[in-house]
């Protein structure tokens, strides 16, 4: 491949929102920066891609050419896939720390590689699981935020573990892109903690493949590439970096010594995975560094709360459900003198028009907040009524529509 280098913007330009972008095959046209943003670069493109590079091609509601999405993303044809999504592993976040990092940036330098997809918004990992799952979109799969709103127990839902939340087959009735492979006779193996194969999130957003469990991240990545010797679509989930960004910050020492840590566990994949075995390399989300002072605490600030009767979302995406939903507008014009220029504030309704969401199911749209402020620059809104103080003063979030979190890298490597 052609190698070319990433110029990285300044940080103040890595904060800015990217445009939101719709949902489907097409190529979107450029951004100021050059690059395509949405359409078939998106997350949810990737297992369809993936699906006509292994010569099954899989088409979803979103989706429906998958030949033309592999083509777009570069991927060679080839009988075994594996795909590995490290989750908080930003494109920008590996661009600006590559020095640490000999083969991802090694990939990064090719000039198939040296280019972002868009992950879904909110930019968390529950619903972009769930998006790159099924090749979809958050308002298809239900799964919409961090926390959200249970219609049915009238309850705010924590998606991770499922906790007060509709089942999870009967919330996320997509079929995942696993199952369809599945039932066409594909060999689809996923590697990954045992305590994941029977997780809520993993039935929701990526049932349908053969799970082996293993604790040693070394173990996992030696499985995976074992499962890669039968053709087949191999799935191997890396979460370390993410937790070291929360904890730390992703600037921060162990944040590096982390990503150090992953890249040479990528390189090892890349050393012992069969010949002829396509890696794609991927992420949920990136992360941005908080600053403290534009912390923004709603139980300090009556007029945030007033109206509102639940919070769902997280600190960078903040869903308001309000006492009476013809109130939305009043709330999101208050919410909007109140935050100022912290964040971007939209109705249900505009989001949805606005495509934030891709095309919204009549089911899914009650479990969406009636006002939603999209944070700025490194502004966090919190609640320290319901919420833990640590959870409140994270060094690393998520979940916003900056540059730095909504990039991901889709990273190819035929070995």
């Amino acid at each position: 491949m052609k190698s070319m280098s990433i110029e990285i913007p300044d940080p103040k330009t890595l904060l800015q929102h990217v445009d939101i972008a719709d949902y489907g095959d097409e190529i979107p046209n450029s951004s100021s920066d050059g690059f395509h943003r949405g359409g078939a670069f998106r997350i949810s493109s990737v297992l369809p891609a993936i699906s006509s590079a292994l010569g099954n091609p899989v088409e979803t509601a979103i989706h429906h050419d998958p030949r033309k999405l592999q083509e777009t993303l570069g991927f060679p044809s080839c009988k075994s896939a594996i795909v590995v999504l490290v989750d908080g592993m930003g494109f920008w976040n590996i661009a600006t720390r590559s020095g640490h990092a000999p083969y991802l940036r090694s990939l990064m330098h090719e000039s198939a590689n040296a280019r972002p997809i868009s992950t879904c918004q909110p930019s968390t990992t529950v619903v972009a699981m769930a998006a790159f799952g099924t090749g979809t979109c958050p308002g298809m799969t239900a799964m919409t935020g961090y926390t959200q709103l249970n219609p049915y127990r009238h309850r705010i839902s924590q998606m991770i573990q499922f906790r007060n939340a509709i089942p999870p087959l009967e919330l996320q009735r997509e079929p995942t892109v696993f199952e369809r492979l599945s039932d066409e006779g594909v060999r689809v193996t996923s590697s990954g903690l045992p305590e994941f194969a029977g997780s809520a999130l993993t039935q929701a957003a990526l049932r349908g493949s053969t799970y082996i469990g293993r604790e040693g991240a070394d173990e996992r990545i030696l499985e995976a590439c074992k499962a890669a010797r039968e053709p087949g679509l191999t799935y191997l989930y890396i979460r370390d970096v993410d937790k070291a960004g929360h904890e730390f910050g992703w600037e921060s020492e162990p944040w590096i010594a982390e990503f150090e840590t992953v890249d040479s566990q990528l390189a090892l994949l890349h050393r012992r995975a069969p010949k002829g075995t396509l890696i794609v390399i991927i992420a949920d989300h990136g992360m941005i560094e908080v600053d403290p002072s534009q912390r923004i605490d709603m139980a300090q600030n009556p007029e945030l709360l007033r109206g509102v009767k639940f919070y769902g979302g997280e600190p960078r995406f903040v869903m308001a459900y309000a006492d009476e939903p013809e109130d939305s507008h009043e709330i999101a014009a208050r919410w909007c003198n109140e935050l100022g220029e912290s964040a971007e504030v939209l109705t249900k309704h505009e989001a949805i028009d606005a495509g934030l969401f891709g095309p919204v199911k009549a089911d899914v749209e009650p479990m969406i907040g009636d006002v939603l402020a999209v944070m700025n620059d490194r502004a966090t809104l919190v609640d320290s009524r319901v919420q833990k103080d640590r959870a409140t003063r994270l060094p690393g979030v998520h979940g916003s529509r900056s540059m730095m979190e909504s990039d991901i890298p889709c990273l190819m490597d035929l070995v």
